[in-house]
This record gives C-alpha cells, structure tokens and sequence, in this order.
C-alpha cells in the first residue's frame, strides 16, 4: 500500500518518479532545519526540494526559497545570509490548522467577543 501512495500522491513527500530523477541527475547541496532535503541539476539549472513529510510550501525558510529561486547563485549552506538581530525564526503558514490566528472577534475562537463598532441592517 505505502508503494501505491508513492506512486499515486505527491504530498506526502516525493514520488517514485521524484526519487529516480533525484537519483539520477540529483546533486545533494544542504538540508534545512527542518530536515528539507535541497538538490540541483549539474550546472544547477534545475533545483528541487525533498520535503520531510507533509510538501508544504511555507516550510521552506526564505534563504533556501531564494536559493530554489535563482536570486542567489550559492546555496545557503556555502554563502549564508546574514540575519538582523530582529528577525524572528522561520514558521511554516498556520492558515487552516489550530494554530492559525485568530482575532478577538474571529467566530472560530472559543469566546468570541462582542461587536460593537455598527448596528446590524433591520428590514422596516
């Protein structure tokens, strides 16, 4: 059954074909914190990412979404980005899940507060 998935799905990390074309032509250049796996063609003209578990976008920090991008020609792992003492770490997009934000007027939350900044239209 797990062979079936791989074949038919890609979220759920990479697909036999994936795996075959990372194999053949892949190039390993770094992995990520969150143990993404980054690759590229020779000559670096194609670049990929090997998800670690659900393939979500947002999970890649911005250096390596740069990299993937061609705005930088090195890697991260060879020429690091200097980082702000302000900056915060990177968080995958919550939208959707629990952990998502959620206002103190938002209906999902679980004590909604009272709006009370207009009077709701009445039919005469």
């Amino acid at each position: 059954m797990s062979l079936l998935l791989r074949i038919l799905t890609w979220w759920n990390s990479q697909t036999v074909n994936t795996q075959v074309w990372t194999r053949l032509y892949g190039e390993k250049v770094g992995e990520d914190e969150q143990g993404n796996v980054y690759y590229q063609s020779g000559g670096g003209k194609r670049r990929w990412v090997i998800y670690n578990g659900e393939a979500q976008a947002s999970r890649v920090p911005t250096e390596w979404h740069g990299w993937l991008h061609h705005t930088y020609k090195e890697p991260p792992t060879r020429d690091p980005l200097p980082h702000k003492a302000w900056e915060l770490p990177h968080e995958a997009n919550a939208t959707g899940t629990a952990e998502a934000y959620r206002p103190a007027g938002s209906l999902y939350r679980a004590d909604p507060a009272k709006r009370r900044d207009y009077d709701a239209w009445q039919p005469e």
